[in-house]
């Protein structure tokens, strides 16, 4: 028997149009990176970057392997040591078998300020910290290495007593060189002998520094002077346009169907679109070409103290990269956790008001969360990087690259081309984003390296 007085909702429904909305998609992130770098058209597909002479440098890194459940040198990499650039590869071969495995706990002391500098270490897993007595008799903190840095090449070249000491934040493994074994190459080859003089005599220049311009100033009388020019990179680095691409289908009957009130078409163009930019974003970042995580110079690299990202870690930051700072990349955890370390110092980062959102910042520069940056280990126990970065051309920063126009555009440097119709009606459309970045000097970008996440401070 049916009790009900009026028509149900369910069939009410029957008469009623739904209002819709258009398709969702949970991958779509704000992509802060794109908004935030300013973009520069392309005219011929290659940007090419001219900068000023510069002295060679590598990445400020000696890798090592595993093998039988023991670490070795990589040989080739020992050419990161000034004067060992040219050295024969069989000699580089006998110095790396002469390196040893060494433990070390957290707390140890590995090297004393004042002793004799009578081995290379070279860190294989672990992070530890060069302090050293300042002029007024204060400890001071010169800097924190970690996985593949090495000290000191300078006193291990001259056999001379320990600039500062190094003691370790956390258990690890060494591999150590001892004097005697450089001492073996000098005198097996003339070469190997002349550069460690050259080297020990001031002669051979910084890696990565400019040539520099002759110049006199503040002179008295009438000397003679300098004559100069800037000279330039021989084979200044040229950047083409990266893409991500993909073949949208549409089958015929769809698109003429069901095409109210929202075109299918472009409904499966939009959302195709977004997942093309969150794919562009994400190379900006990490592609071992020419992702800026990949980019960043030996000397701009930092090492975070404690693990956990600290205002003083990114004050470290913008030392690096102080002319005009832009912003900080980073992943979503990685400003948490700085969150909570400035909530933990009484010093909660300011807020303001970028893109439409709110986003923390520290001394003025915006963190722009980006949930693309990459992770070592897994999200919730690894270690991510936070980047910071100078943006623009008139700035000397980095800018974004595309295309300045393409056929069949419908965004900025993105292509939507029709590939015709097939025999099963389906229609095909070649979907294509053109990019590239570029940083213009070494300056214009820095990293704070193996940032901790997971740190929680009880309260109670």
């Amino acid at each position: 028997m049916n009790d009900r007085l009026s028509l149900s909702p369910d069939a009410a429904r029957q008469l009623a149009t739904a209002t819709k909305t258009t398709p969702q998609m949970r991958a779509i992130s704000p992509r802060y990176l794109l908004r935030a770098l300013p973009w520069v058209d392309v005219e011929a597909g290659v940007y090419r970057v001219n900068r000023r002479r510069t002295f060679v440098v590598g990445d400020d890194r000696i890798s090592s392997y595993t093998e039988n459940d023991a670490h070795h040198i990589v040989a080739e990499d020992l050419r990161e040591i000034p004067y060992l650039r040219d050295a024969d590869q069989g000699l580089l071969n006998d110095l790396a078998g002469a390196f040893t495995e060494v433990n070390f706990e957290a707390g140890q002391l590995l090297a004393q300020e004042g002793d004799s500098a009578d081995r290379l270490w070279v860190l294989v897993r672990g992070r530890a910290e060069k302090r050293v007595t300042g002029r007024y008799g204060q400890d001071a903190l010169l800097e924190v290495v970690c996985d593949g840095q090495f000290f000191d090449l300078d006193a291990w070249a001259r056999s001379c007593p320990m600039p500062y000491r190094v003691r370790a934040l956390t258990a690890g493994v060494a591999l150590c060189a001892d004097h005697s074994a450089l001492a073996s190459l000098a005198e097996r080859d003339e070469g190997v002998r002349t550069a460690i003089d050259a080297y020990v005599a001031g002669e051979m220049p910084e890696p990565g520094a400019e040539v520099p311009v002759d110049l006199t100033a503040g002179h008295v009388g009438e000397p003679l002077l300098p004559g100069t020019y800037v000279d330039y990179e021989d084979s200044p680095r040229e950047y083409h346009m990266s893409l991500a691409q993909t073949v949208l289908r549409v089958h015929s009957r769809v698109a003429d169907l069901y095409n109210e009130p929202m075109d299918q078409t472009r409904s499966q163009a939009n959302l195709t679109i977004q997942a093309l930019r969150e794919r562009q974003e994400s190379m900006l970042l990490n592609h071992p070409e020419f992702g800026l995580f990949n980019n960043v110079s030996p000397g701009q690299r930092v090492q975070t103290r404690t693990g956990s990202p600290t205002p003083d870690d990114l004050d470290d930051l913008l030392a690096k990269v102080w002319k005009q700072p832009g912003y900080f990349v980073a992943h979503p955890k990685a400003i948490a956790a700085f969150g909570r370390e400035c909530t933990r110092r009484g010093v909660p980062p300011v807020t303001d008001s970028r893109f439409g959102s709110p986003l923390l910042t520290w001394r003025g520069v915006p963190l722009l969360p980006s949930d693309k940056v990459r992770f070592a280990g897994s999200e919730c126990a690894g270690t991510t990087e936070i980047l910071l970065m100078r943006v623009g051309e008139a700035e000397q920063g980095v800018v974004g690259l595309r295309p300045a126009g393409v056929p069949d555009e419908v965004e900025p440097g993105l292509s939507m081309r029709n590939m015709g119709t097939d025999q099963k009606g389906i229609t095909s459309h070649l979907m294509t984003a053109y990019f590239n970045t570029a940083v213009l000097v070494e300056d214009a970008t820095a990293v704070l390296q193996n940032v901790e996440v997971s740190n929680y401070h009880d309260y109670s």
